[in-house]
């Protein structure tokens, strides 16, 4: 996207932002022109407070306890002046493997204006991928892949990850198949353990309720 529209990049780190003002100060050393990302926004800041309950922030003593920490309504602010205020000059992109975790306040619409899902590799995400890395966009083993590469579930990162290991196209090609053979292997040997597991614990179970009876 940097590249695309010639934007900079800015990677927020919450942990290096202790107050609220601390983050409008951040807003505004950002240049116009800017993709501003935070990963892990579940993780980066306790964004699951109810909105309802923002009132309680405030400790009892009467200080004032945002300039102590950032918080949600602190941190819906600053979005908030972002888009009022920069238009179509800045882009702000969270990443979360939690969405459920997050405030419905930060999802609505205004706030984050597109959710995109990010799924694991599927077969046109894989030709897309060794396009890119591989500068080819057909080949007799692209077939093979195809068929094993769902059932693999792998994400497109650690596909890419195999292409980049070597130069040439089908010793690439082959280190992939074989990383997604072992996959689909602890794949299999995860799921044969939980029903191991879940036999046993129903056998433990049953057996509990049979000397209860007796």
């Amino acid at each position: 996207m940097a590249n695309y529209l010639n934007f900079d990049i800015y990677d927020l780190e919450f942990a290096e932002v202790m107050r609220n003002s601390d983050l409008r100060r951040l807003l505004v050393a950002t240049a116009n022109k800017s993709i501003l990302v935070v990963e892990d926004i579940d993780c980066a800041i306790d964004l699951q407070n109810n909105l309802a309950n923002r009132s309680n922030d405030s400790p009892s003593d009467g200080s004032n306890q945002q300039e102590t920490k950032v918080t949600l309504s602190g941190f819906l602010n600053f979005i908030d002046g972002l888009w009022s205020s920069c238009g179509d000059e800045r882009i702000i992109i969270f990443t979360t493997n939690h969405i459920e975790k997050l405030d419905p306040a930060l999802l609505r619409p205004g706030r984050m204006d597109m959710h995109i899902h990010f799924s694991y590799c599927t077969p046109s995400g894989f030709r897309l991928l060794a396009a890119n890395y591989l500068g080819t966009r057909e080949h007799k083993l692209f077939k093979q892949i195809e068929e094993v590469i769902e059932t693999a579930t792998v994400t497109p990162a650690e596909v890419a990850e195999q292409l980049l290991k070597e130069d040439e196209v089908e010793v690439s090609l082959n280190g992939l198949i074989s990383f997604l053979q072992v996959k689909i292997k602890e794949k299999e040997d995860t799921k044969s353990k939980k029903v191991e597991t879940d036999e046993k614990k129903g056998s433990e179970e049953n057996l509990e309720v049979d000397l209860i009876t007796k």
